[in-house]
């Protein structure tokens, strides 16, 4: 089942470019799952009304999540990359990746950091300078709960969604280095989580591992992998971080990025460029970076 939040409320999409929206009292997603984590009304729901998908206005799928926590460093292709930085204690950097092979690594960020499918990318005022993307597949939490073994950790997920975890790289710069900038600060600026398109429930997307993704800048390919490359599934992921946190129902948990982010080539998003994102099985972000004045 592919699942939108619209402005004009809950769509469902049965006939591709087609949606259904749903008559349903809940005005998104988030609030839907706080009161049916199964998402079984959705799927029962009669329709109210009928768009094409050209003409409905995206949000995220879950505008305003509890929590979004983000895994790092989940590609061994991209640890490589990190093994290359110039920054702070060599040694304390070494130690830090070898541990993110045995375990996930993860942080948060605030809610007001999601936005829509096509919302712009602004560059922000505080760091316009070093702003960079990374693909990567999310979930979104339905059941929840706390402590989930590794082999129920995907009956808590509602489904699977598509972010651009985007970062203020100087920013980041300053908080490995150990200056007084925490590490959210640079992945957790308003509007640098976009997500979407839709919420694809996990019996629409039997192979995970085979699921392709792919960024590409003004056209260019940047980025491509397979979930299948993650070093920690997205099951793994799940379990450990419900060890520290429970997970309720419209959380989001971003499963890391492969090699390819500009930082390491030195080539930053800059106001005029397009950042499109695609996944096989969930779809496409299309982002417009601006700047702040635009």
């Amino acid at each position: 089942m592919r699942l939108y939040s619209t402005t004009k409320g809950i769509a469902r999409e049965t006939t591709p470019g087609e949606l259904e929206l749903l008559d349903l009292d809940a005005r998104d997603l988030g609030e839907l799952l706080a009161a049916d984590p199964e998402l079984a009304s959705a799927a029962t729901a009669t329709v109210r009304a009928r768009l094409p998908i050209d003409e409905a206005t995206l949000l995220a799928p879950v505008p305003s999540p509890g929590c979004v926590y983000c895994v790092g460093a989940n590609y061994e292709s991209h640890v490589a990359e990190v093994a290359t930085l110039n920054v702070g204690d060599p040694e304390a950097i070494r130690a830090t990746l070898e541990a993110i092979r045995s375990r996930p690594m993860f942080f948060t960020v605030p809610a007001t950091a999601t936005s829509g499918p096509h919302a712009d990318i602004v560059l922000p005022e505080v760091a316009p300078s070093m702003v960079d993307y990374e693909i990567e597949v999310a979930a979104i939490i339905g059941r929840g709960g706390s402590a989930i073994p590794v082999g129920d950790a995907m009956a808590a997920v509602a489904g699977l969604t598509l972010a651009n975890d985007v970062s203020a790289r100087d920013l980041q710069r300053q908080a490995m280095a150990g200056h007084e900038f925490e590490f959210g600060h640079a992945k957790g600026l308003d509007g640098f989580k976009p997500m979407g398109p839709c919420l694809v429930t996990l019996d629409d997307l039997p192979d995970l591992a085979g699921c392709e993704i792919e960024t590409r800048v003004n056209g260019e390919s940047r980025q491509r992998a397979t979930l299948g490359e993650l070093i920690h599934d997205v099951s793994s992921c799940i379990a450990y971080i419900s060890r520290y946190h429970t997970l309720t129902p419209g959380d989001v948990v971003l499963t890391g990025s492969p090699a390819g982010v500009g930082f390491f080539q030195g080539r930053f998003l800059e106001a005029g460029d397009t950042v499109e994102m695609t996944a096989t099985g969930i779809g496409t972000l299309r982002n417009r970076v601006v700047s702040r004045a635009a």
